[in-house]
C-alpha cells in the first residue's frame, strides 16, 4: 500500500500466513489482505553444525583455503572461441539417439510443456519423426536417451536442446585446458528453446545449420589459425561497461562480437549475399551473444571442480520442472526441488496463469557472477524485467552478502567499479537465510507457444538445504 492510497482509504490488515486469521478479519468487517508465506530456514540444527565448524580454526582454515583456490581458478580463467562443430563430433559422451537439456536430470514424464515442446522439435529437426504424433511416441519410448547439458561440459538457454546434429561452439578455457559447448542463439518469441516446434522453428534450425553454420565456422577457423580467436572474457569486461548484465541484456556484448567478427567474415566470405544475411541475423538477435557467454561461464567455473572442502556453488540450473545445484567439492551430485515459480512482466494477451515454473541452464551466469548479480550496471534492463533502477543496485548489494569474493575483471562503475558479487558461498547462502535471484525469461507451460515475459526469480532454498547438509557430512 503506498503512502497516498493509505490516507484517502485509511489503513487495511495484511495478514502473513495462515489463512483462517484473514477470513476472521473479513467476517468482522476489517479491511484486509492475504500474503502466502512458508518457512524456508534450514532446519536449526544445521545452522548449529555450521557454526561449529567455523568455530573449529583448522576446520575453517581448510575451507578458507579451498575457497580461495576456487576463486582464483574461476577469475584466472581465460574462455575464448576456439571453434565450431556439430555437436556429435565435439561433444563428450553425446551419442547419436540422445538429447541433452537443461537442468538437473529428467524424464520425459516429468517435462513440462516447453522442455517436450523443444524435445518434439528437435526430434523434427533430427529427422527422427515425420510428424508431432510420431514424435511424442518416440520420445515416451525408449529409443531417445535424455540427459543434462551439463553432464558433456555444455549449456543450453531455457530448454536449452542440443541433438546430434546442431551446430555449437567451442569455448577453450585456455588457462587450463578444458572446453564447453553450446549452441547458437535462434532470436526471440517462437524458437526451439522457449518450446515451439512449428514448421518455421525446424526450418529455421536448418538455416542456422545450412547457412549461418559454415559461415561462422570459416571465420572462427581463420581466426584461430591467425592466433586470433575471440576473447569473451575481454568483450564480457567490456559489455559491462556498456550496460549489459550478461543475462537478459546482451546488446552491447553481440556489438562487440560483430564488430571481431566483420572483418574475418568479408575476409573468407565465399557468397557475399548468405553473409550478408548472416551480419544481419546477428544484427537483429540482440541476444545473440548469450549462448556464447553461458559458455565461456560454464569453461571457467568447470575449472573449479573437485575441491575438496570447498563451500562454492558451481552450477544451479532448471529444467521446468526442478531447480538443481551443484558444489566444487561434491561435483558429481545434484541437490534438487521443485523449480520456482517466475512472477514476471508478460507480453500482451498472457496471465501468471500461462506462466511455466522457471527452466534453463542460463543461471549459469548468476552462477558466474553476471547476470542477476550484476543488475546495478544495467539500469536500462528494468524496462524488460521490471522495478526502478535502484531496485536493480539493491538486488546487486543483497548478492554481495552470499558470495565469496568481488570480481576483478567484472566491475560496475555505478557502484565505483567494484567487482561484482562473485563465487556462491552455500555457507552463506544458509547463514543469511538467502538465495540468489536471476533476472529471466519465462516460457509459457504449453509447449509450442513459446516466450510469454520477463522478470526477476529466486531460487528455492530447499536445494541449498540439501547441499549444506549433505556438505557438513563430508567435513
Amino acid at each position: 500500500m503506498s503512502k497516498e492510497s493509505l490516507f484517502r482509504e485509511g489503513p487495511k490488515v495484511t495478514n502473513i500466513g495462515l489463512e483462517r486469521f484473514n477470513e476472521a478479519l473479513q467476517q468482522q468487517g476489517a479491511p484486509s489482505c492475504q500474503r502466502q508465506w512458508t518457512p524456508d530456514r534450514a532446519p536449526l540444527s544445521l545452522y548449529l553444525r555450521i557454526a561449529e565448524i567455523r568455530q573449529d580454526p583448522v576446520l575453517n582454515e581448510r575451507i578458507e583455503n579451498a575457497n580461495r583456490e576456487a576463486l582464483t581458478r574461476l577469475q584466472s580463467s581465460q574462455p575464448v572461441l576456439y571453434g565450431m562443430g556439430l555437436a556429435k563430433d565435439v561433444i563428450p559422451g553425446l551419442s547419436e539417439k540422445m538429447l541433452l537439456h537443461a537442468g538437473p536430470p529428467i524424464t520425459w514424464e516429468r517435462m513440462s510443456g516447453p522442455m517436450r515442446g523443444a524435445v518434439t522439435g528437435a526430434i523434427l529437426y533430427e529427422g527422427w519423426a515425420g510428424s508431432i504424433e510420431e514424435a511424442h511416441d518416440l520420445a515416451a519410448g525408449n529409443t531417445i536417451v535424455f540427459d543434462p547439458c551439463h553432464h558433456h561440459q555444455a549449456v543450453g538457454p531455457m530448454a536449452g536442446l542440443i541433438s546430434p546434429n546442431m551446430p555449437v561452439f567451442i569455448i577453450k578455457n585456455t588457462a587450463y585446458g578444458n572446453d564447453a559447448y553450446a549452441t547458437m542463439n535462434e532470436g526471440l518469441g517462437q524458437v526451439l528453446r522457449m518450446g515451439a516446434f512449428s514448421e518455421k522453428v525446424v526450418k529455421h534450425l536448418h538455416w542456422m545449420r545450412q547457412t549461418l553454420y559454415p559461415i561462422l565456422h570459416q571465420a572462427i577457423d581463420a581466426l584461430r589459425e591467425r592466433d586470433r580467436p575471440i576473447n569473451l572474457k575481454a568483450i564480457m569486461a567490456q559489455a559491462l561497461h556498456m550496460g549489459d548484465e550478461m543475462h537478459n541484456r546482451n546488446k552491447a556484448g553481440t556489438s562487440l562480437f560483430i564488430r571481431q567478427l566483420a572483418p574475418i567474415l568479408m575476409e573468407t566470405a565465399k557468397e557475399s549475399a548468405k553473409t550478408a544475411d548472416v551480419l544481419r541475423f546477428i544484427d537483429s538477435n540482440d541476444h545473440f551473444f548469450l549462448n556464447l557467454a553461458m559458455a565461456a561461464a560454464k569453461a571457467s567455473l568447470d575449472a573449479c571442480e573437485g575441491i575438496p572442502n570447498s563451500s562454492i556453488v558451481n552450477v544451479m540450473a532448471r529444467n521446468g520442472t526442478d531447480f538443481g545445484i551443484r558444489l566444487s567439492s561434491l561435483p558429481n551430485r545434484w541437490f534438487t526441488c521443485p523449480a520456482a515459480q517466475p512472477k514476471v512482466l508478460l507480453f500482451p494477451g498472457f496471465t501468471q496463469e500461462d506462466v511455466n515454473p522457471d527452466i534453463g541452464d542460463s543461471a549459469i551466469m548468476e552462477t558466474y557472477g553476471i547476470g542477476g548479480f550484476a543488475l546495478a550496471t544495467a539500469p536500462a534492463i528494468v524496462q524488460f524485467v521490471g522495478g526502478t533502477p535502484q531496485d536493480a543496485a539493491n538486488y546487486t548489494f543483497e548478492m554481495y552478502t552470499i558470495c565469496h569474493a568481488e570480481n576483478r575483471d567484472y566491475t560496475i562503475p555505478a557502484l565505483q567499479f567494484r567487482g561484482t558479487p562473485t563465487g556462491i558461498d552455500l555457507l552463506k547462502v544458509i547463514r543469511q537465510n538467502t538465495t540468489p535471484i536471476l533476472d529471466t525469461g519465462a516460457a509459457c507451460k504449453e509447449a509450442g507457444r513459446g516466450q510469454v515475459g520477463a522478470g526477476i526469480v529466486r531460487m528455492p532454498s530447499e536445494a541449498f538445504i540439501n547441499a549444506a547438509q549433505a556438505y557438513v557430512e563430508s567435513l
